[in-house]
């Protein structure tokens, strides 16, 4: 495979409808001097998720943006999961999240993945991320990162997304709800795997 690159100035297309991720992503790339363009900006659809993994379906996401676009793009798949629901939600995070009326409330997908846990003996948890690139001709990198810690409950802090205030990273105090931005994003596991695709990167 052809190692590409890309640098100041270039656009990269963010295929996720995710305000919370397009934020942390676009933090992430702007020291690079990289335009992040989000998918919603494109008017470009949500592409089933039909993998059995992160990598599955990040790849999913990001070559259909960049096919669409005719831009390189990137995309995060990224999970929470429980040590003692053998690592659920995992890649089905979201969909624990989606109402009958197709929005998402992740106050309700962690008070479902709570009750679900019930009365465990390891409060042992993590999250996942693979960030996929991929280019308009169908090349595709993919870099995991993950972080471990805990599960907490009541959930606590209101910054962050998602399953954000349910999870204290190891070594840690605050949840990445309570955490400032920068903070997590020099630790979580966006940042992780982020980390490995620097080398594409400037």
């Amino acid at each position: 495979m052809t190692e590409r690159r890309l640098g100041r100035g270039d656009r990269l297309v963010v295929a996720s409808h995710n305000a919370g991720k397009l934020a942390e992503i676009a933090a992430l790339l702007a020291p690079f001097g990289i335009e992040a363009v989000g998918a919603p900006a494109l008017g470009l659809p949500e592409p089933e998720e039909t993998g059995t993994s992160f990598v599955e379906n990040a790849t999913i996401k990001a070559l259909a943006a960049a096919r669409a676009s005719g831009l390189p793009a990137l995309a995060d798949d990224s999970g929470f999961s429980v040590a003692a629901l053998n690592g659920a939600p995992g890649v089905h995070t979201a969909d624990w999240a989606k109402l009958p009326d197709g929005s998402r409330d992740y106050g309700v997908a962690m008070a479902l993945t709570r009750a679900r846990i019930g009365e465990p003996e390891s409060d042992a948890a993590w999250f996942t991320c693979c960030l996929a690139l991929a280019w308009p001709d169908g090349q595709v990198e993919t870099f995991e990162g993950r972080v471990d810690g805990c599960w907490v409950w009541p959930p606590r802090g209101s910054r962050g997304f998602g399953y954000d205030p349910m999870f204290v990273p190891a070594g840690e105090v605050e949840t990445f709800g309570e955490m400032a931005p920068e903070r997590k994003h020099a630790i979580s596991h966006r940042a992780r795997a982020f980390a490995l695709l620097r080398d594409r990167l400037g």
